[in-house]
């Protein structure tokens, strides 16, 4: 998987997005449209919301394909006990203290939603290109 990302600077909160992650669940956009606007460039204004709520915003995101970091460095804290749950397409939705193998090496992360059919070409995440990438 491509390890393309961008990261969108605020005065308090960093916002950083990985689209070959992203499934379009729609919790940005839905959640702080201010913030987050796909008819807009750049689409992601961290200042548009006050840092407590856009990182509040950003941790609704299933994929992880969102994260963001705060001005004194600090970012998600992984929720415990780590949980695995089935989407209703098929996808493992896991949040937690994850430590993801990916093919360009392991990554810390605290939100993935994992393909459960085999068929990602993003492997171990999903990318809708199999069954359990569907909508059921």
């Amino acid at each position: 998987m491509a390890a393309e990302r961008k990261t969108y600077s605020g005065q308090d909160i960093e916002v950083t997005f990985e689209p070959g992650r992203c499934l379009h669940a729609a919790e940005c956009v839905g959640g702080l449209p201010e913030v987050f606007d796909t008819s807009r460039r750049p689409w992601i204004a961290p200042d548009a919301a006050d840092a407590p709520h856009v990182a509040e915003v950003v941790r609704r995101c299933p994929s992880g394909a969102l994260t963001y970091r705060l001005a004194d460095g600090t970012g998600e804290e992984p929720r415990t006990p780590t949980t695995i749950a089935r989407t209703a397409a098929g996808q493992l939705a896991v949040r937690g203290d994850l430590e993801t193998r990916t093919g360009a090496g392991p990554r810390r992360e605290t939100r993935a939603l994992l393909c459960a059919c085999g068929a990602s070409a993003h492997q171990p995440y999903c990318d809708h290109s199999g069954p359990c990438g569907q909508d059921g």
